[in-house]
C-alpha cells in the first residue's frame, strides 16, 4: 500500500506585492478593472461554496449531477491513470467522484492559489484516499507549474466552467500550457457552460440571498485588509451584466457615489455609477468550445450534455502540432 504523501513543489509566494501591482494596474485603467483570481482568498473560498448551494446557481449542480456517469464512462476509456491534475481545486469535492469510479488511479496533484484553504482540503483528501499519492501545489493554475513524475497517462481536470473566466485568447493559451503540461496523449475533462436564456444566466450571478455580492465586494474587503486600500465598502454596489455581443456575464462593482480609492501611495478617481470589471463568465455552443480546443492543439473525443442543454462536459485528448510562446 503507498502511504499518503502531501508535499509541495512550490513554496507559497507572497503575494502582496503581485496583488498591489494588479490592482495598481487595473485602477489605472479605462475602463477600471480588477483581476477575479484575488476572490479567492480564505474568506473568498468559504463565500464561493456558499454560491455553488444557492438555488439560483445552476452550474455547480447540474455539473454535480453529470459527474457521476461521465466519471464511470471515463473509467471504461482509461482504467489506469497515472495522475490526476486538477487547476483550482477549491474543497476537491468533484474530484473524488472521478476517484471513486476509477479502479487505478495512482496518484493527484490539486493547484490552487489558497493556500490555507489548498492544505486543509489536501488534508481530508489524503484521509479519505489513503493508498493516493496527493501533492498540493501552491500557485496560479494560469501561470506554468511542476508536477511530479508519473508512470500513467496524466488526465487534467478542469470543472465548473472556470474555463469561462478567460478571454478567449487567455483560454486559448491555458489550454496550450495545460497540453505542454501533461504531455502528447494526456487528456483533459473539462466543465463548460453553456449559452443559454439571458434570465437564467443573471440570476445565477446575482443571487437573492446576496452571496455573489459578498463574494464580489469581499475583492474590496481584502484590498483594505492586505494592502491597506483606503475605501468606504458601502459605497459600492454589486453588479451583473449580460454582454451578449460576447456571449458572457460580466460581474462589476458600480460607485455609489463620486469617491476615491487611496492604494499603494495612489489616488483613483471613481465617478458616480462608474464601475469596476471584476470578472467574465463566458458561455460557449458545443462547437465553438471544440473550435477553441482544435486551436489549442485538443482533440474532442467526448462530449456531454446536461438536460436542456444546460451544462457541458468535455473530454479533450492533446496532440500538439501548435506552435504558441509560453
Amino acid at each position: 500500500m503507498i502511504e499518503p504523501v502531501i508535499k509541495e513543489l512550490c513554496e507559497h509566494e507572497v503575494i502582496d506585492k503581485a496583488f498591489l501591482a494588479d490592482v495598481v494596474q487595473g485602477l489605472s485603467g479605462w475602463p477600471k478593472t480588477l483581476p477575479c483570481k484575488y476572490f479567492y482568498d480564505q474568506r473568498g473560498s468559504e463565500l464561493f461554496e456558499q454560491i455553488c448551494d444557492v438555488d439560483e446557481y445552476y452550474l455547480t449542480r447540474t455539473e454535480m449531477g453529470m459527474i457521476d456517469y461521465v466519471a464511470r464512462e471515463m473509467a471504461q476509456r482509461l482504467p489506469h491513470i497515472g495522475q490526476i491534475v486538477e487547476f483550482g481545486c477549491g474543497n476537491c469535492e468533484k474530484v473524488q467522484r472521478l476517484l471513486d469510479a476509477h479502479p487505478r488511479v495512482d496518484g493527484f496533484v490539486a493547484i490552487d492559489v489558497s493556500e490555507t484553504f489548498l492544505l486543509e482540503s489536501v488534508k481530508n483528501l489524503s484521509q479519505r484516499y489513503p493508498a493516493l499519492t496527493v501533492t498540493p501545489v501552491v500557485g496560479d493554475f494560469m501561470e506554468a507549474q511542476p508536477l511530479p513524475d508519473t508512470t500513467g497517462p496524466r488526465m487534467g481536470f478542469f470543472p465548473g466552467s472556470t474555463i469561462g473566466n478567460l478571454q478567449a485568447r487567455d483560454a486559448r493559451r491555458f489550454l496550450y500550457r495545460v497540453g505542454r503540461t501533461l504531455g502528447e496523449g494526456g487528456y483533459l475533462l473539462v466543465g463548460v457552460d453553456t449559452l443559454k436564456d439571458r434570465r437564467i444566466l443573471l440570476r445565477a450571478y446575482d443571487d437573492a440571498k446576496g452571496v455573489t455580492r459578498e463574494f464580489n465586494l469581499n475583492l474590496l474587503r481584502r484590498m483594505q485588509q492586505e494592502l491597506g486600500a483606503e475605501l468606504t465598502l458601502e459605497q459600492f454596489a454589486h453588479e451583473a451584466r449580460f454582454n451578449e455581443a460576447k456571449s458572457r456575464i460580466e460581474m462589476h462593482l458600480r460607485s455609489l457615489c463620486d469617491q476615491f480609492i487611496a492604494v499603494g501611495g495612489k489616488y483613483f478617481h471613481l465617478s458616480k455609477d462608474e464601475t469596476i470589471h471584476t470578472e467574465n463568465s463566458h458561455k460557449y455552443t458545443v462547437e465553438r468550445f471544440q473550435d477553441l480546443a482544435t486551436s489549442a492543439g485538443w482533440q474532442s473525443r467526448r462530449v456531454w450534455l446536461a438536460e436542456d442543454d444546460m451544462y457541458s462536459m468535455h473530454l479533450l485528448q492533446y496532440e500538439g502540432g501548435v506552435r504558441m510562446t509560453d
